[in-house]
């Protein structure tokens, strides 16, 4: 399929620290992609550099084929973006706030009515237009400068945190839009509430230091597992011998041990049943297994070394 969004050895540092570490991927036409993973993994800093807003130290970002460097102007009217923090200006209304970037982009009053009465009717901002953005809640903000990225009608939307800030009514709303977007334009974004990310996705990006550690439908990313279950038992008392006895078990992947608590993943249940059999003398309190979720996927420990066996 055609890509909206290409990346090819994309590269971002901030002093000595490499932030992004030549990314190499695109993003098909009219897809929906959540990009997730630890607080330094570097994520705004890709939406950034994919919206234009930051030039990569080496690299290229390319936009239906057009370099984000060289042709900045005309890829600045294909892209809406929305960042984490509100960057509205605050001594104007919300209304003003949208019309002022509907105007930089040549679009008539009646146009920008029109769109604004379309999206108002799912995201209902009516009480909330010709109020000061300054005095607005933050959760409303957020829903003005969603309206504000669409307002050029951008076929690409990059989106860092969309529900940040809103009660659950907002976040319903917003996801009713963006849910309906996706059937013509291609939705990119960050969020770390894992439950909207499982329920609005055609494909997850894991970033981990920078780089993409797994890729794919939640699915497609749970297959790759092959068939891992997460187990959990709590003895009476979990010395430190019998915790180093059972880490030696084959099979075993990442071990923890909180207080008695003893925590592991493995491919089979079989590998749960040898545990039991190796501290059949310790008295348990509780024992259960559940199959991976994408929280367990988001352990970069896991991710690397667990799909490796």
């Amino acid at each position: 399929m055609e890509a909206s969004i290409t990346l090819k050895k994309v590269g971002k540092l901030a002093g000595d620290k490499t932030i992004l570490a030549g990314l190499t991927f695109g993003v098909e036409k009219g897809s929906m992609v959540a990009i997730i993973g630890d607080n330094d993994a570097g994520k705004s800093t890709l939406l950034r550099v994919m919206a234009g807003f930051e030039n990569p130290e080496f690299g290229s970002v390319f936009i239906h084929g057009l370099d984000s460097i060289k042709r900045r102007r005309e890829i600045r009217s294909m892209v809406g973006y929305v960042p984490l923090e509100s960057d509205l200006d605050p001594w104007l209304t919300l209304d003003k706030n949208i019309r002022c970037i509907g105007y930089f982009y040549g679009i008539n009053d009646h146009t920008i009515n029109n769109r604004i009465s379309k999206y108002n009717e799912v995201l209902k901002l009516d009480d909330f237009l010709n109020v000061q953005a300054g005095e607005l809640s933050p959760g409303i903000q957020k829903k003005g400068m969603l309206v504000r990225a669409l307002i050029h009608d951008p076929s690409v939307l990059i989106l860092d945190e969309p529900t940040a800030f809103m009660d659950a009514t907002s976040n319903r709303q917003t996801w009713d839009l963006l849910n309906t977007l996706k059937q013509n334009k291609t939705v990119i974004y960050v969020s770390h509430v894992l439950s909207e990310v499982e329920q609005s996705h055609d494909r997850i990006l894991i970033l981990h230091h920078g780089k993409v550690i797994l890729d794919g439908s939640l699915d497609k990313l749970l297959e790759s597992t092959l068939d891992f279950n997460q187990f959990q038992i709590e003895f009476e008392e979990l010395s430190d011998d019998l915790y180093n006895r059972l880490i030696k078990i084959p099979g075993i992947v990442t071990p923890s041990k909180l207080n008695n608590i003893f925590h592991f993943y493995g491919r089979s249940r079989a590998i749960f049943f040898k545990v039991l059999t190796e501290a059949h003398e310790i008295k348990m309190n509780d024992l259960n297994f559940k199959k991976l979720g994408l929280k367990d996927l988001l352990d970069s420990q896991f991710a690397r070394k667990g799909l490796d066996g």
